[in-house]
Formats: structure tokens, C-alpha cells, sequence
């Protein structure tokens, strides 16, 4: 999708999550908090990122994220994913503003 910009470092990292472990709050939208950039990777398997319009009833934008592929959330950006195979293994990346 797009890079973390310059003048953002690594914060923090969660642990893999798969199709079973994903956190509920992951599927369903949230917005990502100001000030931070969260990068998906996906390890193994396939997911769904969804971005939304302001409101996060609508969605803008709906982009397959494949194995060793990223997906970027920046600030104030309302998103959501969904694990499409069974194998699906990703963790999240935290970037905040340095």
C-alpha cells in the first residue's frame, strides 16, 4: 500500500496472531491513534485490509494483503481486517512520530 514516512521509528510489535487468535477488536473498524502509523505483515496465508471514509460505515478501500506483503494504516485512519485462509499468520507493527 504505502511506506511509514521518515521521522517515525518501530514502537512496539504484537505477538502472530492466525485466523483463531485474531483479537475481535481487529475485525471489527477502529481507528488508529494520532500520532502512530501501524504496519500489518502477513507471514503466511492471506487477509482483507478495509480502509473507511470519515464515518467508518463506508468503506473506501478493500486491498488483498498476501504473504510477505504489508499494509499501512496512518493516523486518524479508520480500518479494519479479516483473515481469509486457514493458515493466515500476521503481526502488527507500531510506528510513533519521533
Amino acid at each position: 500500500m504505502s511506506c511509514v514516512p521518515k521521522g517515525y521509528v518501530s514502537y512496539k510489535s504484537t505477538k502472530v496472531f492466525t485466523k483463531t487468535s485474531t483479537p475481535a477488536a481487529l475485525l471489527e473498524p477502529h481507528i488508529t491513534k494520532p500520532g502512530f502509523y501501524e504496519q500489518v505483515h502477513v507471514l503466511h496465508g492471506e487477509l482483507a485490509f478495509y480502509g473507511y471514509c470519515d464515518n467508518h460505515t463506508k468503506t473506501d478501500k478493500q486491498v488483498r494483503v498476501k504473504q510477505n506483503e504489508t499494509a499501512i494504516s496512518h493516523p486518524y485512519y479508520w480500518h479494519r481486517i479479516e483473515p481469509l485462509t486457514d493458515d493466515t499468520e500476521f503481526e502488527i507493527h507500531f510506528f510513533k512520530k519521533v
